[in-house]
């Protein structure tokens, strides 16, 4: 199903509107007409960047998918651009794996620090961070704990269910002999109301005596399981109210800032300092030549200045570079702090809670309990007093017989009571396979999650060298191989033997660049994620290794959307002509602050 993407003031287009069709999709234009803005319009609608009009007031990107429309505007606020609306990626997981793995522009992380010959590790591995394996480890391994729980008790109840068989055995051993004796007794000649009302008032004793013998055992568990809770209440402590000046999102907020100024400064201390290195000054400024040194006018003030002048001011912009670190660290270790302190004192009020409503139930429990005992005890004196008199009125072969009916309700009455508490066992001890599963289940899951980092390193290294050697096969690089490390660093090998990037042709590092990028986006199952991979900035490439890029990338993703000059041959799929767009280079434009 085609998209549609309008454009309201977004990086260099002032106003413009395309169809992106499923499979390939490529913006064909000279420099300055709005491609790669149109990419940023792209990664806008997406979620993963703001690019507003340079000196615009607001903004709008309107993606229509046809099943839903996304709108996201953007205005500037005292420096800053703020965002409103939801994007097509709502999660931070998913804009980070955008952001690092499908968007392959110019900008793009994974890309610069290939370029830059940098560590990949912390590129690489950035979303684990996000899915924090600890407290998801945490809450498993509580959930395993109970879980054990209810195992320890239904293995409890196993044992238990033999005894309690071996019970009921003997209880109807023992019914069987009294009905066998009660038969074996004559009849008395009368029926009298007395003997019946004896034999009634002997089960009502037995029975008041186990009820008394069942509600003290219970009052004894109550009364221990209750020293145990408020012993633990009391030994509860709940830390200190957080300090009302501590605002978790605003110390975000202030962090992000300093790392996006860390990246920015970066940035132009990288570029500079890589004109200086390159010694290739007069691509910025006219260059005088003298005999000690070489004078030339600064590109930033205009001013004239020298070779040492600049060195020394990349030094302080490099030291200011680690003093945003060092603000940045001390940032992320106060966030830290007071989330686990949140994390600590909400974890501590729920348990109190739960502890005040237990004990708060077991001392109504323990009162009903008492109060039920003491209405026991009374019956039981009441019932032994009135089978005192009973007993003067029968005979005794009356007596017997009564006795014996007495004692075969009773038997029966247990025996009943056996059988519940044999099917509840029984209930109990059939949920051990299913609860052992689980705990399995449970234990697989935690040890998955502490292997995962490695794990996902070792998946993002295979899928490097899988692509690598794709790529290899499909286009006529100078090396023949490259890896990585297992500590994340690129290795290229040509004749045999390691090179640096500076020895590749700048196409042959774009290429690097993507397949690292790629190792992500197959690592991470960003297909999945993520309905568009977008490509720009590929002028390193000829036309030939450019299409099979792009064929590359389309077997990947449900839509890619690439650049192109004009003076390259056409791709097989949908080509955007920005010719109708209001871009920022019209010479009629002038866009009102």
């Amino acid at each position: 199903m085609s998209w549609t993407l309008n454009i309201d003031h977004i990086a260099g287009i002032l106003d413009g509107s395309a169809e992106i069709e499923p499979g390939l999709n490529a913006v064909r234009a000279e420099n300055w007409q709005g491609k790669s803005s149109f990419i940023m319009a792209v990664e806008a609608a997406m979620g993963t960047k703001t690019p507003l009009t340079e000196n615009a007031s607001s903004g709008e990107v309107v993606l229509e998918t046809g099943s839903e429309e996304i709108s996201v505007s953007f205005a500037e606020r005292n420096g800053a651009v703020t965002r409103q609306g939801t994007p097509y990626l709502e999660s931070e997981y998913d804009r980070t794996c955008a952001e690092l793995y499908a968007f392959l522009d110019e900008s793009n992380p994974i890309r610069r620090a290939v370029r830059n010959e940098e560590n990949l590790e912390e590129l690489l591995t950035k979303p684990l961070d996000l899915e924090n394996i600890d407290n998801q480890i945490a809450e498993l391994k509580a959930e395993r704990n109970a879980v054990e729980s209810e195992l320890a008790q239904a293995k409890s109840a196993a044992k238990e269910l033999v005894s309690a068989e071996e019970e009921l055995t003997r209880l109807e051993d023992e019914l069987a002999s009294l009905e066998d004796e009660r038969e074996g007794l004559s009849e008395p000649d009368t029926n009298d109301v007395g003997r019946d009302d004896l034999s009634d008032a002997r089960t009502e004793r037995e029975t008041l005596r186990s009820q008394i013998d069942r509600i003290e055992s219970s009052i004894g568990r109550i009364e221990g399981k209750l020293d145990e809770q408020r012993a633990e209440r009391d030994e509860l402590e709940l830390p200190a109210e957080e300090s009302p000046e501590t605002d978790v999102q605003e110390l975000q907020e202030r962090l992000q800032q300093t790392r996006t100024d860390i990246e920015l400064l970066r940035s132009v201390y990288t570029a500079n300092k890589r004109v200086l290195d390159e010694n290739r000054l007069e691509l910025l400024a006219d260059v005088d030549r003298g005999i000690l040194d070489d004078a030339f006018d600064c590109w930033v003030c205009g001013g004239t200045t020298d070779e040492e002048a600049v060195e020394h001011s990349l030094e302080l912009l490099q030291y200011r570079i680690t003093e945003l670190q060092d603000d940045a660290a001390e940032l992320e270790e106060r966030v830290r702090t007071v989330e686990q302190a949140r994390t600590e004192r909400r974890k501590a009020q729920r348990r109190a809670k739960t502890l005040d409503s237990e004990i708060e139930s077991l001392e109504t429990k323990l009162a009903d309990r008492r109060d039920t005992l003491e209405q026991k005890r009374e019956s039981l004196e009441s019932t032994e007093g009135r089978i005192e008199e009973l007993q003067e009125s029968v005979t005794e072969t009356e007596d017997r017989v009564t006795e014996l009916e007495s004692e075969i309700k009773y038997t029966k009455s247990k025996i009943s009571d056996t059988e519940d508490r044999i099917e509840t066992l029984e209930n109990r001890a059939d949920q051990r396979s299913t609860l052992e599963d689980e705990r399995e289940s449970l234990s697989e899951e935690i040890a998955q999650l502490r292997s995962r980092r490695e794990e996902m390193k070792a998946k993002t290294r295979e899928a490097f060298s899988e692509s690598i050697s794709d790529i290899i096969d499909r286009f006529d690089t100078s090396y023949e191989s490259a890896r990585l490390t297992s500590a994340f660093d690129l290795v290229v090998a040509r004749d045999g033997r390691e090179v640096s990037l500076e020895a590749l042709s700048e196409g042959e590092v774009v290429l690097l660049g993507l397949v690292a990028a790629l190792a992500g986006y197959e690592a991470y199952d960003v297909d999945e994620r993520v309905p568009v991979i977008l490509v720009d900035s590929l002028g390193g490439l000829t036309d030939k290794n450019l299409h099979l890029l792009v064929e590359y990338l389309r077997e990947r993703s449900e839509r890619v959307v690439c650049t192109a000059y004009p003076e390259q041959s056409s791709f097989d799929g949908s080509e955007i002509d920005p010719t109708s767009w209001t871009v920022v280079s019209d010479e009629s434009v002038r866009i009102e602050p």
